[in-house]
């Protein structure tokens, strides 16, 4: 691989997994204005976005497995042209239906870029920590530029610009992609850039039936709390940066573009220590800091959000680093295929949680001890994991990322 070559599919990986985050995200912010436009409740037009949820996690199972046996670029092609055609058919939707049907396809689409962008940034990478440190920098991106992207967008021309304006970038994108594919400088790695041995095979076993159970908590976690956090500002926070759905935007951006500095310090952690250890950590420190912000009704909510999404987002890097090293190579797209059925797609019936507590009760309190106990669960299962004897016979990854 050329080093233009390289540093084109970096640059393409890094938009697309900014992307991924920042469409499934958008209408957690349009619902806001959809509330007083379409005269209908939270809860009803939350719901809508469920099966964007589903699909964003059922759909990366078939992903994977054709950017195994097909083409990774391929479907990041795929990716970037269906995202940004669906996000521009949502905004033309009349009522409840379209904007479901819109979603849905979004979800679909978005799908694609985990389960093939990953494996391929594994496939590459030296330090596979850091390289997935700074790759979930630009996921973080995504996710803390949705509801800045959206609130500007509603504020400035109305929802529908919301999908379409991202929409048509998106394609511009997938344009582009085509022809960096037609002149080369996208091409595909053969083999590990950093080789791992084979793991023994009650090690392999048991590594992934704990990852299921722990990626089921933080997926469910990730998911609950992306979706729930402009709601939970405009019930906690309202008018502390204006009446507009703008101001709520900048908030919920704050809190995810400061905690991806987390995504970095997670991927040195990642290299540099056990990844068991850092893992099993990283998940019960989540708890005391849940329980703060169930308590916290001010501003100091912000920066509290801050740090529960910041040391969930930490984990990430070592959870991926340890389902590649339990994971050959030729199976590695099915198999962050089926973590992010688990993650996303299984996990994002907890989606389901926003709308019935907020129905239930009002408010969306109740979503704190929820996320408390998951980090828990994730926390205990973490501690099953293979331990050092599986670390000691890696291969250090300690050469200068390419």
């Amino acid at each position: 691989m050329s080093r233009h070559s390289g540093f084109a599919t970096t640059a393409f990986a890094s938009v697309a997994h900014t992307y991924s985050h920042l469409f499934t995200l958008l209408y957690a912010t349009v619902v806001l204005s959809l509330e007083r436009d379409w005269g209908m409740g939270y809860a009803e037009l939350i719901a809508l976005s469920i099966p964007l949820s589903v699909m964003f996690g059922l759909g990366a199972l078939p992903a994977g497995w054709l950017g195994d046996r097909w083409s990774a670029s391929g479907m990041i092609a795929v990716f970037f042209l269906g995202t940004g055609a669906a996000s521009m058919l949502t905004g033309f939707a009349t009522g409840p239906a379209g904007m479901l049907a819109g979603l849905t396809l979004i979800g679909l689409f978005a799908s694609i870029y985990h389960p093939v962008g990953i494996p391929w940034l594994v496939k590459r990478a030296v330090n596979r920590g850091r390289a997935l440190g700074i790759n979930g920098v630009f996921g973080s991106i995504g996710t803390a530029g949705a509801a800045l992207v959206a609130g500007l967008l509603i504020d400035l021309s109305g929802w529908r610009a919301a999908f379409l304006v991202p929409g048509a970038v998106c394609l511009a994108t997938g344009i582009l992609f085509l022809f960096a594919m037609r002149g080369g400088l996208i091409v595909e790695g053969a083999e590990d850039a950093a080789p791992t041995p084979k793991p023994e095979a009650g090690d392999v076993k048991r590594a992934f039936f704990v990852l299921s159970v722990t990626m089921l908590c933080t997926g469910l976690i990730y998911q609950v709390t992306s979706v729930a956090m402009p709601k939970i500002f405009e019930e906690r926070l309202a008018g502390t940066l204006g009446d507009g759905i703008a101001g709520i935007g900048v908030l919920v951006t704050v809190v995810y573009a400061a905690s991806a500095v987390a995504n970095m310090i997670g991927g040195e952690l990642a290299d540099r220590y056990d990844l068991k250890r850092v893992y099993v950590v990283l998940q019960l420190v989540q708890i005391p800091v849940i329980v703060i912000g169930f308590m916290l009704v001010s501003q100091a909510l912000v920066g509290v959000a801050a740090l529960m999404v910041g040391i969930n987002t930490a984990a990430a890097p070592a959870e991926n680093a340890l389902l590649a090293r339990y994971t050959p190579a030729k199976w590695r797209g099915r198999a962050f295929g089926a973590k992010f059925v688990l993650s996303l797609g299984i996990g994002a019936f907890g989606v389901a949680l926003v709308p019935v507590l907020h129905k239930l009760f009002g408010h969306l309190d109740a979503l704190f001890p929820v996320l408390a106990v998951l980090a828990l669960g994730a926390g205990l299962a973490g501690l099953s994991l293979p331990g050092r004897r599986a670390r000691q016979a890696a291969i250090p990854l300690t050469a200068p990322a390419e």
